[in-house]
């Protein structure tokens, strides 16, 4: 087997990002960077690499979050590990190497939700060997990460893609440019407090939650400059009217926020801007676009049903994972923090719907 393990330093920033960016399963929530960027949020990375014969041959980002209730912790390894699941040995040997390190920082469990489709038996059984347990939540939205996407293989060309499109999508996307709505691909930094006030008009409209506005600087901080991440913009008569951040890595590239404004929305600006992602995305040598969530529950009376139609008439390709797996190693604390993660949770959006009404 011959295989060794290591924790990286940060001298070793682009050797594990080069890894990583050149894997078939490689993620962009996988780099050395979105470590930092979670670091500002109270988690604390770990990056760990697999070498055989001074080669690597597998990586992980595994986050560590504290429970201060129970005075443990847990591991998040966000759609990784970063691995051949059919080389022998490879995933045993990173499991033994994570097991000792959760030994050493008292954690409860370690949870990962690989880019890996949900009918990969290699994984499925690599996954239920290895003591594996599922922890889906429920239909995609209540995960960590998403488990149902739209994936569009962006590798025909511009015009192939376009009549691939629903009618109603293309007509559209037309419309925005008969309107007069400009894409700007180079949003920067000053733009940031105005695609915000955006995206809290959009989180307001349809009831998500927003992250505060620190979030999205630390976000292009440590993402943009790298070329992990690009802001756009929609304007119409000089105003900005509907924005958002794709993430890219390699020939991959996910759309991970998106903002519109209640003003002007019949200029379909949402349309375009999708249009001119996918096109950038091409000229970076990308060959998949993720379009990231939409609802397991695919009937009109699903609230997010629109959500699901809006990123259907690009004719990707709908595509469930294979969702979220904990490996326990502290059983009776993972009963604890099983039991108290929902009363936790409740208790906030009880507070937020209270705020809401406050407000008004």
């Amino acid at each position: 087997m011959d295989f060794q393990a290591r924790l990286m330093d940060s001298s070793e920033k682009a050797y594990f990002n080069r890894f990583i960016e050149s894997s078939p399963k490689g993620h962009v929530l996988q780099t050395w960077e979105w470590g930092d960027l979670k670091a500002k949020t109270g988690w604390i990375p770990f990056r760990i690499m697999i070498e055989k014969e001074g080669q690597p041959v597998g990586a992980v980002t595994v986050l560590k979050r504290a429970i201060p209730l129970l005075k443990k912790n847990i591991f998040y390894a966000p759609r990784g590990p970063v691995l051949d699941i059919k080389e022998p040995g490879l995933f045993p040997f990173l499991l033994t190497k994570m097991k000792a390190l959760a030994r050493e920082h008292q954690v409860i469990f370690l949870k990962i939700d690989p880019d890996v489709p949900a009918h990969d038996l290699a994984w499925q059984d690599a996954l239920k060997q290895a003591g594996f347990r599922s922890a889906d939540k429920g239909e995609g939205f209540e995960g960590v990460q998403p488990k149902y996407v739209f994936r569009l293989d962006i590798s025909p060309d511009s015009d192939q893609l376009m009549r691939n499109f629903h009618q109603k999508t293309r007509y559209n996307i037309r419309l925005a440019e008969r309107k007069g709505v400009e894409i700007v691909e180079t949003g920067t930094r000053e733009d940031l407090p105005v695609f915000y006030r955006v995206l809290q008009e959009t989180c307001e409209r349809d009831h998500f939650l927003v992250r505060s506005y620190q979030y999205f600087e630390d976000l292009y901080d440590y993402l943009v400059p790298p070329g992990y991440a690009k802001l756009f913009l929609a304007k119409l008569g000089g105003k900005v009217i509907a924005g958002t951040l794709l993430l890219k890595l390699g020939d991959k590239a996910w759309y991970l926020y998106g903002a519109s404004s209640n003003k002007e929305r019949n200029a379909m600006p949402n349309y375009l801007i999708q249009w001119t992602m996918i096109q950038w995305a091409k000229s970076q040598g990308c060959t998949l676009y993720d379009f990231r969530g939409v609802p397991g529950q695919l009937t009109e009376e699903n609230p997010l049903y629109g959500l699901y139609r809006f990123k259907k008439g690009f004719s990707g390709e709908f595509t469930e994972f294979i969702g979220e797996y904990d490996l326990v190693y502290q059983p009776a604390a993972y009963w604890l923090y099983q039991t108290l993660e929902p009363l936790y949770y409740h208790g906030v959006r009880k507070l937020i719907g209270l705020k809401k009404k406050l407000k008004k």
